[in-house]
Parts: structure tokens; C-alpha cells; sequence
């Protein structure tokens, strides 16, 4: 899992509206999900999670036409984490965890293209995340003016 986090809020910030992660990710698996998730940390330690989602990459252009991906290649993937509003208190950290599985919440992926129901293989994928000026992966949080 990567995880990226704020220093701790100076002063208090809004999220309100729809919440999506732009990540540009190589997989060395025909087929792999990639997950984020939105968390409010807490001074105490205790993290929230605010609002989540995930993308399969074989559906990452369309849902009716299913595509595997060609291992070490970059894709561009665009998570929706749904819509929220959330304010994130001043001493708080927003932070965003990335990963590969969010096993029970969203079905596992066996990484090799097969159908889920039927597939009887696993394979272990391997991924990387890119963010660079070619790369550009980032999360749009739609702020809200105090």
C-alpha cells in the first residue's frame, strides 16, 4: 500500500462534491484492480476512511468491452471514490492510501484475466505507480471556501 498524507491542517478544510484519483500504473499481470481510499487521520492516530474506490484495469475504458493490459505497459486509470463531504478539522492529516486489493469490500482479483466466479489460477502482480511531468497521477478534492 502507498500512503500520502498532509502535514497536519493549520486550519480547518472542507471536501464536498465528487472525489477522484488520476494514477498512471504499470502491472506486470494481464488484469489486477488498483483501489484508493480518502482518510481523515485523527491527532489521536485513528484513521477514517471518508470515501473509497477501485477500478479493475480490464474495465478501465469501458465496462461492455473488457480489455486485458499488456504486462509492463502504463496505463492511465481514473478511480471515482464517490462523492463526500467531509471537513477535515485543523491538527487533522488528509491522507490517501493506494493499493492493489481491498478484499472483503470489493471482490478479489486473481491478477490473470480469468472471470472471477470461474477462475481457478492466482498470480502475485506486481505493480508500479508513476508520478512525474509524464506521469502525472494526482486526486482531485473539490474544496470548499470557508
Amino acid at each position: 500500500m502507498l500512503v500520502y498524507s498532509t502535514p497536519l491542517l493549520a486550519e480547518d478544510v472542507e471536501v464536498t462534491g465528487p472525489v477522484e484519483l488520476t494514477l498512471y500504473a504499470a502491472s506486470d499481470a494481464p488484469d489486477t484492480d488498483f483501489t484508493a481510499a480518502l482518510v481523515d487521520v485523527h491527532p489521536r492516530g485513528d484513521a477514517i476512511i471518508i470515501c473509497d474506490g477501485i477500478i479493475r484495469a480490464r474495465f478501465r475504458e469501458s465496462y461492455e468491452a473488457p480489455a486485458p493490459i499488456d504486462p509492463g505497459r502504463v496505463y492511465e486509470y481514473r478511480i471515482a471514490l464517490w462523492e463526500t463531504s467531509n471537513l477535515f478539522k485543523a491538527g487533522h492529516c488528509i491522507r490517501l492510501e493506494v493499493s492493489s486489493s481491498n478484499f472483503p469490500r470489493f471482490s478479489r482479483n486473481l491478477n490473470t484475466g480469468e472471470e472471477v466466479a470461474t477462475g481457478t489460477r492466482m498470480q502475485t502482480a506486481r505493480q508500479t505507480v508513476l508520478h512525474s511531468t509524464q506521469y502525472p497521477s494526482h486526486i482531485i478534492l473539490p474544496l470548499v471556501d470557508a
